[in-house]
């Protein structure tokens, strides 16, 4: 890109700054929509043996093929085109569950970018519906979302999956799509909050990079700044918005690297704003100086804080969430719907730059136990 489109896009990037006390007031509001999954099952107790008995099938093989008598329709329309490897690695390991139940079954996928124009999301949602598939797979995140997820819930004849979001929502009260799948935001940036934490035990300054605005950011970076609001000595300097952009996070950190005086981190809300964050501050002369994390753990991740690029990272255990949306399709398909939870949420761990090679292959072989293999 050259300097005048930078210039443009730099630009752009500033009408959707914002300063840190604005956007949690927003954050806020938007966490009373949601019921978490500690909530969730608190008020339907029934979900817990179900999810305990779920999470134990998605952790073991099938024991046999199923004839499930039909062919089975999907359709995904996800934001996949990201550096990120989840949405790639989920739909490996999905179709990879069916093949060894034996599952006859056509799949259709369409993927966007993040934050690309709902009209788009929408128009290909319902070309895919004319045809009548079984399972819908979407995700959510802007709240136009809401809406097509509702119409989408009151279509009988297609069941809703989505995916990336572990948090129920309470507009759709007993009306809850089929299933919620993923691995949830609000934990996994607890773990990275802890990380910090712990690194900075006397305090220091830092930034933000939300992505666009909306569930994803809400719940990663909304709840970081919520932490780290109640500790006096972490001083929150700026934020912006740069919508998974790995582009727009690079042009937001040179611009904070150079209007911030003291800098100790950058708190990234994805992998491709991570990357921008470390194309900055390697071209700056400033890594190691100012840190920043990852989230999700894949490989371009992994890659990076091998190289001491990323301080460290909360990983996914990705595969996992794959798994069960084919086990959730399997059982739906042979009559057995009715034992499954609502909620399917993997686990994660925190990988940093003293996690040995053997421990992260380990972690490799549990995580992309399909979509390597």
């Amino acid at each position: 890109m050259g300097l005048t489109a930078r210039g443009l896009l730099l630009s752009a990037l500033f009408l959707s700054f914002s300063m840190a006390n604005i956007h949690g007031a927003a954050a806020d509001s938007r966490f009373q929509s949601y019921w978490t999954v500690e909530e969730y099952l608190a008020l339907n107790q029934d979900q817990i043996s179900k999810s305990e008995e779920f999470g134990n099938r998605v952790q073991t093989p099938p024991i046999s093929e199923i004839d499930v008598g039909k062919v089975i329709k999907i359709v995904m329309v996800l934001p996949g085109f990201q550096v990120s490897d989840y949405w790639r690695r989920s739909i490996v390991s999905m179709e990879r569950r069916l093949a060894e139940y034996g599952a006859v079954y056509e799949l259709q996928t369409h993927f966007t970018r993040p934050g690309e124009v709902f009209r788009e999301q929408s128009k290909k949602l319902t070309e895919f519906l004319s045809e009548k598939p079984d399972y819908v797979v979407f995700t959510l995140n802007a709240d136009q979302h809401r809406v097509l997820i509702k119409q989408l819930i009151k279509h009988k004849s297609s069941k809703v999956i989505l995916q990336n979001i572990t948090t129920p929502l309470k507009v759709f009260r007993l009306q809850q799509p089929f299933l919620y799948v993923g691995f949830d935001h609000v934990t996994g940036t607890e773990y990275l909050a802890e990380q910090y934490l712990k690194k900075f035990k006397d305090g220091a300054t830092f930034a933000i990079m939300f992505g666009e605005k909306g569930y994803v950011s809400d719940m990663r970076c909304g709840r970081f700044q919520e932490i780290m609001a109640e500790h006096e000595n972490m001083e929150l300097v700026s934020s912006y918005h740069v919508g998974f952009n790995r582009e727009k996070a690079y042009l937001a950190t040179k611009d904070v690297l150079k209007t911030s005086g003291k800098l100790d981190f950058i708190f990234s809300c994805s992998t491709d704003i991570a990357l921008g964050v470390v194309d900055a501050l390697k071209e700056t002369g400033r890594l190691g100086q100012v840190i920043t994390n990852g989230w999700g753990g894949g490989d371009s991740e992994l890659l990076a804080i091998e190289k001491g690029e990323l301080e460290f990272t909360v990983m996914r255990m990705n595969d996992d969430n794959g798994v069960a949306m084919a086990e959730a399709i399997i059982l739906d398909s042979i009559g057995k719907g009715a034992e499954l939870p609502t909620v399917y949420s993997g686990s994660m761990i925190i990988v940093d730059q003293t996690t040995t090679q053997r421990q992260i292959s380990e972690l490799r072989q549990r995580a992309f136990r399909y979509s390597e293999n």
